[in-house]
């Protein structure tokens, strides 16, 4: 069991402590932020300490911090708080659920997020400071790289390889043995069939109102030039 500082007040840093207190053998004791953030000395009941000082009052040789932040420029954001952390002597720790699906000779990196419902299949390797939201599919043989968010819903097929400091959204899926450039945004829903480049942002076709109201479809079977409108744009 470590003793934990965990950086941030916002919703992240809330379902870190929650996550941490109910499933695992953490104590979270503390929050940190960057002292021209900082607007109440506690949350969740326990003090608020500026980064700057923090070894000062909660020194790295008896605590160890945890950084879950969002995706916010490209991960690039948490990853110099990540760096932050480390030079100032921290040990960062990692959080997996109890409720994701692994497997033996599963390892991550420091300080990464992975949280219920996730299915990571045998041979994975995850870098460090990698989010996996809630119910994605990380399949046999990938390699996630350092710095790199990962939604809900996502699938990653096998033998995939992640770069860092990549997004993928909601629903987004990667065929087998794709290579997933540094720095590359993916849409919610988009499908990714090929290798991308650095840098390149996918987005998905937006859907397109049919021109049908929700009330006139049990008449559809009967009205034929309903079921022929086109859809208006």
């Amino acid at each position: 069991m470590a003793k934990v500082v965990v950086f941030g007040v916002s919703q992240w840093a809330e379902l870190a402590h929650f996550y941490l207190t109910h499933d695992s053998p953490h104590e979270v004791v503390a929050f940190t932020l960057d002292s021209d953030y900082i607007e109440s000395t506690h949350y969740k009941d326990l003090p608020v300490v500026p980064f700057e000082e923090i070894e000062q009052h909660y020194p790295p040789s008896e605590f160890k911090m945890f950084i879950p932040m969002s995706f916010k420029k490209m991960n690039h954001i948490r990853a110099d708080k990540y760096s932050g952390a480390k030079q100032k002597g921290y040990e960062l720790i990692s959080y997996v659920s109890s409720r994701a699906t692994v497997f033996p000779g599963f390892e991550c990196g420091d300080n990464c997020f992975i949280l219920e419902d996730n299915t990571i299949q045998p041979f994975v390797k995850i870098g460090s400071d990698v989010v996996l939201w809630s119910g994605n599919h990380i399949g046999h043989g990938t390699v996630i790289k350092d710095d790199v968010m990962v939604t809900s819903q996502v699938v990653i097929s096998g033998n995939c390889t992640i770069e860092p400091y990549c997004f993928m959204g909601v629903n987004a899926t990667a065929r087998e043995e794709t290579i997933i450039a540094n720095d590359t945004l993916i849409g919610m829903g988009v499908a990714i069939l090929k290798d991308t480049k650095a840098f390149e942002v996918y987005k998905a076709s937006s859907a397109q109102p049919a021109g049908v109201r929700s009330d006139e479809l049990r008449s559809l079977s009967h009205k034929p030039e309903l079921a022929d409108r086109k859809p208006q744009r």
